[in-house]
């Protein structure tokens, strides 16, 4: 139930960030002047992709996802969805582009409200964007949204607290979900849980990729992870991409040395890829017990 939009050449992305630059002001801190976060960065999302971005901590990731929805802003660049630059866009014309653009959040519960049920949360998007569903419609559609994200419909009237991380952000991907966007913006969606919660959430981010043609922009520190769902990986350090490619070629054949050196720390999390592939859909039952 995609909702529908304007055609792109086979051969055009879907997303094309183009020199973009976000500083913070120093003043008063530092005696060096602006802080660089994301310097100049450049790349290209085609439908249906995953694209990682990884690095350290503090390397600007957190801030080039933001700064992509303008959640803040950039100092110069261009963000072109479609062909549309976002960064040009009014206050209104911006909340009307992020149906198309949503993110998930790193930490499941700071982003759910404690008070509202998991239907009222995963109707919130429907408040601010109306036309996108009507009221009479909400409640199969919150029951069709927890079946793709493989929770049984009951979990429509419980809170937040009674939830695992794992389903918290279960949760969090059907609220991102209920606009139908073609481009979700995954801000290390998996960091907070334990390895084995990792591996049923990753196999849900898969399996609704392949269903709804989704893009994905997977922000992640973890390459093991990022290794078994990217197409494509750009390597962040200091604001700025040191290395991009194939994702097979950067790992098999890292060029730049702060890659190398990643990949040399990086431990091999072989448990979370096996749990992955393993993971059907459904199996999982519900649990109450914070993972």
């Amino acid at each position: 139930m995609k909702h529908t939009s304007n055609e792109l050449p086979a051969s055009a992305p879907l997303l094309e960030v183009r020199d973009l630059y976000k500083t913070f002001g120093a003043a008063g801190r530092s005696k060096h002047g602006p802080i660089v976060a994301v310097g100049g960065v450049s790349f290209t999302l085609h439908a249906g992709e995953c694209m990682a971005i990884v690095g350290e901590s503090g390397s600007g990731k957190s801030t080039l996802a933001r700064t992509l929805l303008r959640l803040v802003e950039a100092d110069s660049g261009s963000v072109l969805y479609k062909g549309v630059d976002l960064l040009t866009l009014s206050r209104s014309e911006m909340r009307r582009q992020r149906r198309n653009l949503q993110m998930i959040f790193q930490d499941p519960y700071a982003s759910l409200h404690p008070r509202q049920t998991v239907a009222r949360l995963i109707s919130e998007p429907w408040e601010i964007h109306p036309e996108v569903l009507d009221r009479a419609a909400r409640p199969a559609r919150i029951a069709e949204l927890l079946a793709q994200v493989n929770l049984p419909q009951h979990f429509a009237d419980l809170h937040p607290n009674q939830l695992s991380g794992g389903q918290r952000q279960r949760v969090a991907i059907a609220r991102a979900l209920a606009l139908q966007p073609e481009i979700l913006i995954l801000d290390e969606p998996v960091s907070a849980l334990d390895v084995s919660v990792q591996a049923q959430v990753i196999k849900v981010l898969m399996t609704l990729q392949e269903r709804l043609g989704l893009s994905y922009i997977f922000i992640s520190h973890d390459l093991a992870l990022v290794r078994l769902v990217a197409d494509h990986v750009a390597v962040m350090n200091r604001g700025m991409f040191v290395e991009t490619g194939r994702t097979e070629e950067v790992f098999n054949n890292p060029q730049h040395e702060y890659t190398r050196s990643l990949l040399a720390s990086s431990p091999a999390l072989f448990e979370l890829s096996s749990q992955a592939a393993q993971a059907v859909p459904g199996e999982q039952q519900p649990q109450f017990q914070e993972h």
